[in-house]
């Protein structure tokens, strides 16, 4: 397969995605306005509302992207690329996007009760039980082609799970990728950016191992979410909603069993495993967790006393050592704004990430 055409293919694949998705998103956030859509920030004085589920175009024009590129590939060069995988990997996008808006819609929709961008504090949704059982069936695309390789290197042996990996590592994967990604969330920007990043990793590997499917699902990937970013970031106009931090979960899931580095994806994951700590932490003090912070009048943030202070989530920890920084100033003003939190997590975030790649990808 010539790499030069098919880089320029690429290129075109994810510009293509870029402007279809502000596009659509432009234009989800005037609709959603006019259906009172709306939930507001806690992270900003008087709460002001901005749009629900913004980031629902997302993951299916990075569908489209890719399948822009097969359609490239097949016109152009007569053969296809990846045809069983892209199909796969794009239903489990838009099938997990899908869940997400259905999630949203329950939650945020005019007479549920939505207050809050943060997912915790909003309306009565899906209950966690039912989520996880409607998430396991979405992996049935990649089952269906029995996608991904048996053996699994793990730290010091590699192990061949044989059937049992298509059937039961595959659904599991996804749908704890999926969960995990939706608990670290309630900044402008956080969402997006982790997405960023984790497909950056995804890029790295796809690199190394000359591997052009994952190379495609992540570039195509990194300019969906960037499109989004636009309306996402701090004074965000839109928030991602479960549409997208599902779907963004799923689909790096996705290209991790497509692309065979679950080692370095498991290790990626460790800020989620921190926020599950929290969380499991909020329900043995029986506290509502909730993941934003007390906005002060001139913007910026402290810890909400409501809490007593106590660490409840990754942000909280951040918006801490933070405030640490600045002289353990924790009355307002405090100095420390919402992109200073969120610039903080993906600065750690891509630490390590960053490492795992040196270490694990030599």
């Amino acid at each position: 397969m010539n790499a030069d055409p098919l880089i320029m293919e690429i290129i075109i694949s994810s510009i293509i995605t870029f402007i279809i998705n502000v596009y659509a998103t432009y234009k989800w956030i005037d609709i959603a306005k006019l259906i009172g859509f709306l939930a507001e920030d806690r992270n900003k004085p008087g709460y002001p509302k901005a749009v629900v589920s913004g980031g629902t175009w997302t993951l299916i024009t990075i569908s489209m992207g890719l399948l822009v590129l097969e359609i490239i590939r097949l016109y152009l060069h007569g053969q296809e690329f990846y045809l069983a995988s892209i199909l796969a990997l794009s239903f489990v996008a838009a099938l997990s996007t899908l869940l997400g808006l259905i999630d949203d819609l329950l939650s945020y929709l005019p007479g549920r009760q939505a207050k809050t961008s943060d997912d915790e504090g909003a309306g009565k949704g899906l209950s966690a039980k039912t989520r996880i059982l409607l998430m396991l069936p979405i992996s049935i695309p990649l089952v269906a082609i029995k996608a991904g390789y048996t053996k699994l290197d793990l730290i010091r042996r590699v192990i061949d799970l044989g059937i049992y990996y298509p059937l039961v590592v595959v659904p599991i994967g996804v749908m704890a990728a999926a969960m995990a990604f939706n608990m670290l969330a309630g900044y402008n920007g956080l969402e997006a950016g982790m997405g960023v990043i984790l497909l950056l990793g995804a890029l790295g590997v796809g690199l190394i191992k000359g591997n052009p499917l994952l190379i495609a699902g992540a570039v195509v990937g990194i300019a969906g979410i960037l499109a989004f970013l636009v309306f996402n970031w701090y004074p965000a106009k839109a928030f991602p909603g479960n549409s997208f931090t599902y779907g963004v979960g799923a689909y790096y899931a996705g290209l991790v069993v497509l692309g065979n580095f679950e080692k370095y994806a498991v290790l990626s994951f460790m800020l989620y495993y921190m926020e599950l700590f929290f969380y499991l932490k909020s329900l043995w003090h029986r506290v509502k967790k909730v993941n934003f912070a007390y906005p002060c009048p001139d913007g910026s943030l402290t810890l909400d006393p409501r809490n007593e202070n106590k660490i409840y989530s990754v942000t909280h920890l951040a918006l801490k050592i933070l405030l640490r920084l600045r002289g353990g100033r924790t009355q307002c003003p405090t100095g420390v704004r919402e992109t200073h939190v969120v610039l903080f997590i993906l600065g750690l975030q891509a630490v390590i990430s960053a490492s795992l790649f040196f270490l694990l990808m030599r």
